[in-house]
């Protein structure tokens, strides 16, 4: 695919770096623990035709999902993986270290996305050139942020001589982050909703249900839609086979004009996970949250 505004398929892909696409839809690993739940998530996504798998080193599940890709046979290049620097990690060597761990966990020689998980101010000059030399070094394809907000994302411009690919974080009909948004365009930076389905709560939202009637769609499977015509990649996750068949079956309807100005209207502010301000305030200690 070559069209970065068509929505065709679960194979749909954005340019993130120079010759480096990203499936727009992907499978997001969160709290699936290591073992037969995240071996079942993986497979069955797999088998549906998913391509893009997100996890963490801080989700404790990397080696049931090397494991698991291996199982199915698919060539590693058909494959994009993410995964990210914890907190305790960050910092040049840790950064290096906990990055080869990684590698190791998956079984692979390198990744497609590693991501810094949390802005931490007082390490980011250190952790970002790990980040770059790592990317250099071609063990890892693209290099990115999570949870970054505008401030953030200025200060690592002060030094940064490559900026991030994605910056991943909370985005869902009930908070928008139009500032953070308009960063990430500035800087020419792929945004990738985490939480996209509000934790199961998007079904709460009488707007959101009268649409998914009128399409004979869930609530879910409308903000998904939503989140993919405004240009944002995401992850939802879900351990349920039926659920993750759901999630990916959003290409045969498309929202209105009039829709998609309603549903953006519902913004409100409201996170389901840290605030990064109060999690990693400027210059400040990141606490253990686990998102």
């Amino acid at each position: 695919m070559t069209d970065d505004n068509a929505l065709t398929s679960l194979a749909d892909t954005v340019e993130i770096a120079p010759g480096v696409r990203m499936q727009r839809l992907g499978l997001g690993t969160y709290k699936a623990a290591e073992g037969p739940d995240v071996a079942r998530e993986v497979t069955v996504g797999l088998d549906l035709g998913y391509r893009l798998i997100d996890t963490a080193s801080i989700y404790g599940n990397e080696v049931t999902i090397g494991e698991t890709i291996q199982a199915t046979g698919l060539a590693r290049e058909d494959l994009f993986l993410i995964t990210k620097l914890w907190n305790t990690d960050q910092g040049y060597r840790s950064a290096l270290s906990a990055f080869n761990r990684s590698l190791t966990n998956l079984g692979v020689d390198h990744v497609d996305l590693y991501l810094v998980h949390w802005p931490w101010p007082k390490h980011m000059r250190e952790t970002w050139r790990a980040m770059e030399e790592l990317l250099a070094s071609g063990r890892t394809r693209a290099i990115g942020v999570c949870n970054h907000l505008p401030e953030h994302l200025e200060l690592l411009a002060e030094f940064a001589t490559v900026m991030p690919a994605v910056n991943q974080f909370e985005f869902h009909p009930r908070l928008q982050q139009p500032e953070l948004q308009a960063s990430c365009r500035q800087y020419g930076i792929t945004m990738q909703a985490w939480a996209p389905l509000m934790r199961g709560k998007v079904g709460d939202i009488p707007l959101l249900v009268a649409i998914a009637e009128t399409y004979g769609k869930s609530p879910a499977q409308v903000a998904i839609r939503w989140i993919l015509q405004k240009g944002i990649t995401t992850i939802p996750k879900s351990v349920h086979p039926e659920r993750i068949a759901e999630n990916c079956a959003v290409y045969d309807f498309a929202l209105t004009s009039d829709e998609m100005r309603a549903i953006d209207d519902l913004d409100a502010g409201y996170r389901m996970g840290p605030d990064p301000v109060v999690f990693a305030p400027m210059g400040g200690v990141p606490s253990s949250a686990r998102t």
